[in-house]
């Protein structure tokens, strides 16, 4: 094999979708002002089950865009689908990536989903039940493939360089980010769309995470039970679990080289990565492994545990897993951890299992670009954390050298990922 090119790597664009409303921007803009999106479950009727603190996306319109038809959503009916063909059209636009004969085979794309087409699925098992065999659709398999969303961005924006779809649970969109950019880094591409798309909210999937004990409960006395708001409250002493929800990521790496060659707007530099997995327990994380990973990626970007001036954590808000975290936190960076900002974005999106990491990368470069850390909302602290900087409430001003990503999933998956500023 050849010698890998060794190439710097850097984030150019992205778009999201996420509870708080379809594009960036949006989100951005009602993250900043500390808003949160979770609201009322709509999308089926839960009856009296106790889980109805959903994020939901509240404006994606596939008709919206030219490209996609009344057919096209008819046949393509699994949702995360037409949503990536969105997100990637519009970051592409965005930042002015031109794809033609010439660099078509220079990009691709590894965004992945843990679900899948699961809602199509769902579909095609009712039509089944009630009509027969002649009742399932003949898009019912390439609607549940998990390549698929990546492979109709390819066949809309003609890109033909590598296109996967890793699956991780809730670190797949950190797994893809990371190794998209290994993928540059060693010259296979000059441009990768990464990310993760989710749409989980499915009467199965959201009573089997339920049952688990995994999801916040609207439980009579709990303080969302009349405001789903409150429900996502990471590092809480109160805390009861994640909201389950909607979203989809997508950022545009390039290396660095090609991005000022071809002037696409240069949002941070990717400086290291590391990943590895617990082999300890399906759901509960492992503090020894997770730590090694928080270390490994450190290591990787080749600077000093004092120079993380940020922390993105998974910050889910179960019992276990906010705990488990900490623990690791305070293994790496030991005494200084008190002075290191540390926030969870789901505390105002929701969990959007192998989305999330795509929505909270691209929250992390957007804090860098503008100096800005989001909060974590509905914080009253544990008092096993006293001491802690968890960004209560409000966005914080503050200028941000080096932040972290962090994202651990079911089966033992971790990946974190170290972004750097761009100074020019």
């Amino acid at each position: 094999m050849k010698a890998p090119a060794n190439r710097r790597v850097v984030v150019v664009g992205y778009e999201v979708s996420t509870s708080l409303g379809h594009g960036f921007a949006r989100t951005w803009a009602r993250a900043k002002a500390g808003e949160s999106g979770i609201g009322w479950l709509t999308r089926f009727d839960a009856g009296a089950y106790p889980v109805k603190s959903v994020g939901e996306i509240p404006d994606f319109d596939p008709l919206a865009y030219d490209f996609l038809t009344e057919r096209d959503v008819y046949f393509w009916n699994a949702r995360f689908i037409p949503l990536t063909m969105a997100l990637c059209h519009d970051v592409a636009k965005g930042v002015g990536l031109v794809i033609d004969g010439k660099n078509a085979h220079r990009v691709g794309a590894l965004i992945g989903s843990a679900i899948n087409g699961a809602d199509s699925y769902e579909q095609n098992l009712e039509g089944l039940r009630n009509g027969g065999p002649l009742k399932v659709s003949p898009f019912c398999l390439p609607n549940i493939c998990a390549n698929m969303p990546a492979g109709k961005a390819s066949i809309l924006l003609g890109f033909t360089g590598p296109v996967m779809a890793p699956a991780t649970a809730c670190a797949t969109a950190n797994h893809c980010i990371a190794e998209a950019a290994k993928i540059i880094q060693r010259g296979d591409a000059d441009v990768m769309f990464a990310g993760g798309a989710e749409l989980p909210l499915l009467p199965a999937i959201l009573y089997g995470f339920g049952n688990m004990r995994a999801l916040a409960c609207d439980a009579e006395g709990d303080r969302s039970a009349t405001n789903p708001a409150l429900a996502s409250r990471p590092y809480s002493g109160d805390r009861r679990g994640f909201v389950l929800a909607e979203g989809a990521g997508v950022l545009l790496l390039a290396s660095l080289e090609y991005a000022l060659e071809h002037e696409l707007p240069v949002k941070a530099e990717i400086l290291g990565q590391a990943m590895n997995s617990d082999a300890w327990h399906y759901t509960n994380p492992r503090e020894e492994t997770i730590t090694a990973c928080v270390r490994g990626a450190i290591e990787d970007a080749g600077i000093a545990v004092d120079e993380v001036g940020y922390v993105n954590g998974h910050g889910t808000s179960t019992r276990i897993g906010d705990k488990t975290e900490v623990a690791c936190l305070r293994n790496v960076f030991g005494k200084r951890l008190p002075q290191i900002p540390v926030s969870s974005n789901k505390s105002q999106f929701g969990h959007s299992l192998a989305a999330s990491a795509a929505l909270e990368a691209a929250a992390t470069v957007q804090g860098l670009v503008e100096g800005v850390i989001l909060p974590t909302l509905n914080l009253q602290i544990d008092p096993e954390f006293e001491g802690l900087d968890f960004v209560p409430d409000a966005a914080r001003r503050v200028d941000v050298d080096i932040a972290m990503s962090n994202s651990f999933g079911f089966g033992g998956p971790n990946c974190c990922i170290v972004f750097g500023k761009w100074r020019g």
